[in-house]
């Protein structure tokens, strides 16, 4: 496995994607952690595979060539023909013009984008993939934390030490009431950027506050939980990783969980409120992974949405 960059067709944009080599971890925090939630034990042992990790979270400039259809323009203002591949992607449903600009003002380009559904991270993941011809998903909550953690056990990637927060994010205490263009922070060890703060992270699972006590069942210190994943049943909660911009210190820690809430809606004035945004989430995005092992068609279902048919590629993916 390498770093690679991931061109999107039709435009001068790239994904820099990088290596997460598979283990297992300590996943949770434990009792002695400063500011620590129940939900976030009994700590478990967890292995999940190999995987690649956006290096950066998704930003503006990339979600918008799906979201505004700015492939699709383009290709129309140059009159370049379609390939197979565009006409899988232009086929997924995007979402329909929001009623304000979901930045709200701070800016778009190189900043990350935010306010999405996690319908909306999924559908995006799966554009991507058809649009690229590899697979790509939104992270599970286990391949999130054992990235974030890269192979530490503290409370953050560089240690306990709040003090050095600020080397490594932008949370409510140097934001100045706003996110920041990625990257601009120093990586965690594996390389991976803004991983705490800046926006908080979707991932797959269903929230369950009680997820880790039923997941570890009295389990010993050599029992191990391979590829967890909470398949959600519900609209709510769902989860989000890493903190943002306006949360405070605490919850940018590695271990902490958040659920999400109809409140993130209550800006919304259509009725009835959008699939696709949450206008209250302005510290919320994401950032995809492409695992190294593809999956079956019935588990991309799980991991799209059963509300996103899976589309077929006509290209073959690339073997690595």
């Amino acid at each position: 496995m390498q770093v690679y960059a991931e061109p999107l067709e039709h435009t001068d944009l790239v994904i820099d994607m990088v290596p997460v080599k598979g283990g297992r971890f300590l996943m949770g925090s434990p009792l002695s952690e400063a500011e620590r939630s129940e939900d976030e034990g009994p700590q478990h042992t967890v292995e999940v595979g190999s995987f690649w990790m956006s290096k950066f979270e998704i930003t503006w400039d990339q979600y918008d060539t799906w979201c505004e259809k700015i492939d699709y323009y383009r290709r129309a203002a140059f009159g370049t023909s379609a390939t197979p591949r565009d006409e899988v992607a232009d086929a997924i449903t995007r979402p329909t013009p929001p009623y304000t600009d979901m930045s709200f003002g701070m800016g778009k380009e190189s900043n990350p984008a935010i306010c999405m559904t996690q319908h909306a991270a999924r559908m995006y993941c799966q554009w991507l993939s058809a649009k690229t011809g590899r697979y790509y998903r939104l992270p599970t909550e286990a391949e999130w934390e054992y990235a974030c953690r890269a192979g530490t056990s503290t409370a953050y990637s560089f240690g306990d030490d709040v003090a050095q927060l600020g080397d490594y994010a932008w949370f409510d205490g140097n934001s100045d009431g706003n996110y920041h263009s990625v990257g601009q922070k120093k990586p965690n060890p594996w390389g991976l950027y803004d991983m705490h703060g800046n926006v908080a992270e979707w991932v797959l699972d269903q929230y369950v506050a009680d997820a880790y006590k039923l997941r570890s069942g009295g389990a010993t210190s050599v029992d191990v939980v391979r590829n967890p994943l909470v398949v959600p049943t519900t609209e709510y909660p769902r989860v989000v990783r890493g903190g943002g911009w306006d949360d405070s210190a605490r919850m940018l820690r590695s271990a902490v969980r958040e659920g999400s809430a109809l409140e993130w809606k209550e800006q919304d004035p259509q009725l009835p409120q959008s699939i696709w945004y949450f206008t209250d989430a302005q510290g919320v995005g994401f950032r995809v992974v492409r695992p190294l092992e593809e999956p079956t068609d019935e588990a991309k279902l799980t991991f799209w949405g059963k509300s996103a048919p899976i589309q077929k590629d006509p290209v073959e993916f690339e073997q690595e």
